[in-house]
């Protein structure tokens, strides 16, 4: 409940701030945990994803407030790690200013994929494509 809350007045801040054409609240103390709880979605992203058991995406986000998430699959469904389990089957990296706006349905999945670099099975990246980390 805390991280919907603080995620819903971060999102919308940062709305109004894109649309006063103000400077975005990307400092890490405040866009940190906000990136953190978006990605606590990632193994619900992934649930219809198939792969291998032990199968790995590594997910960086870049700048100031990123950092690095791992979504491992297991016999039964993926699981969000933020210390890789052994080399990811797919790899990718995105700046934060664009995660946060795809995950808020604030920029088309195409022009997300456009600003990121996926290494590796880019059929295991596609679903971090698709997230959506707000209820909306």
């Amino acid at each position: 409940d805390v991280a919907r809350e603080y995620t819903e007045q971060w999102h919308h801040q940062q709305q109004i701030r894109d649309a006063t054409h103000r400077e975005p609240l990307y400092s890490p103390h405040f866009f940190a945990p906000v990136l953190d709880a978006f990605m606590r979605a990632m193994p619900h992203a992934y649930r219809n994803t198939a792969a291998a058991d032990g199968a790995e995406v590594e997910v960086e986000i870049t700048g100031e407030a990123g950092g690095r998430w791992f979504v491992r699959r297991n016999s039964a469904n993926w699981e969000l790690f933020v210390e890789a389990g052994k080399m990811p089957e797919a790899a990718l990296s995105i700046p934060q200013e664009a995660a946060w706006r795809l995950f808020t349905k604030g920029m088309h999945p195409e022009q997300a994929r456009s600003l990121a670099t996926v290494r590796g099975d880019r059929s295991l990246a596609d679903p971090f494509f698709e997230t959506v980390a707000v209820l909306a």
